[in-house]
């Protein structure tokens, strides 16, 4: 976004400046002085902020760089942590220079094209550059990079329901926390809470890993089935979808809750309130909660638990709710 304030050769600047002050902060051997120097660059102007958050976003695309056997060959890079380095600063100015970024396409480096959404407030649908169709819940944020051997998406918090053009020679690989649903043409959701994520196939197939590092590709899925893990998974546990499932009510505005022990509905509840709701102990996180609600209006449901559960409601030094349970008294003989 340019500001007319400015004439090209001055956003220009302020793009390089960007770019430098991402790259050096990233580095190992920053000082104190600088990220000093770099605050007072990026609280001079709105547009220096902006700049800068972009650049965050571009590296966030060059920290999943592969690194093709050829390609470093190429341009004789050691296969050691300098590749890092190299990789971002490549497609940092890469993507700010179209001709150097056609190299970086062809080796495989870098994408053609990179976009980024987010929904805030309302479900969003978008349309991805590979006409690929995706629809995000609230506060859900995701990235899409189309590279010459894969599509990738980076879903950095909430949900969202894929709909992806086949292509079997171009594979769509979806990273959520540590693990990855690699697929060539299907549908299916992926929902994430912090490190839990939670993977559901409606058509077509997918591979699932719960950590990228892993060789191998995956667990396979096939419709009606679902992968959940958490961070520090070997594995992702793998089961079929009940045929009550509610998963996909988003869509519609709607969460379900079926008779879920509070451990289990909250982190979907929490999911869509600023302060996350904690259970005070074990005895309280096993209470049940049902019902159908506005996913909009969750945080009156928060205020409204001790009127239906047997709980009351405190703060932590945090400022979370804290759900507490209230004993109860056994009835004389």
């Amino acid at each position: 976004m340019t500001d007319h304030s400015f004439s090209q050769a001055q956003y220009d600047a302020i793009t390089d400046t960007a770019a430098h002050w991402c790259m050096r902060l990233h580095a190992v051997d920053c000082t104190a002085e600088e990220r000093l120097a770099f605050e007072q660059w990026r609280d001079a102007h709105p547009l220096h902020a902006l700049e800068y958050e972009a650049m965050l976003d571009i590296w966030d695309v060059a920290g999943h760089l592969s690194r093709p056997e050829s390609a470093v060959s190429a341009v004789g890079i050691k296969p050691a942590k300098p590749w890092r380095t190299f990789g971002m600063a490549a497609a940092i100015c890469a993507l700010a220079l179209p001709l150097a970024a056609y190299t970086g396409w062809n080796l495989g480096w870098l994408p053609n094209a990179h976009q980024h959404f987010e929904a805030t407030d309302n479900v969003r649908q978008v349309t991805l550059s590979d006409g690929s169709q995706v629809e995000l819940n609230l506060g859900s944020e995701l990235t899409f990079s189309n590279y010459k051997d894969q599509r990738r998406v980076t879903l950095k918090k909430g949900e969202a329901f894929f709909n992806v053009s086949h292509d079997p020679q171009h594979p769509f690989i979806v990273r959520a926390a540590d693990g990855r649903i690699r697929v060539t043409g299907t549908r299916f959701n992926v929902w994430m809470y912090e490190d839990q994520v939670r993977v559901n196939l409606i058509e077509g197939s997918v591979l699932v890993t719960s950590n990228s590092d892993l060789s191998g590709e995956g667990l396979h899925l096939e419709p009606d089935m679902q992968a959940r893990y958490r961070h520090g998974d070997f594995s992702p546990q793998i089961s079929q979808t009940c045929a009550n499932d509610h998963s996909l009510a988003w869509r519609s505005g709607k969460l379900v809750l079926d008779d879920l022990a509070l451990t289990d509905a909250l982190p979907l509840i929490n999911r869509y309130l600023n302060k996350p709701v904690m259970v005070a102990d074990h005895s309280t996180g096993l209470i049940r909660l049902g019902g159908i609600y506005n996913i909009k209006e969750l945080n009156n449901l928060v205020a409204s638990l001790p009127k239906v559960l047997p709980v009351y409601l405190t703060r932590n030094k945090e400022g979370n709710p804290v759900l507490n349970s209230i004993a109860q008294q056994v009835p004389k003989s």
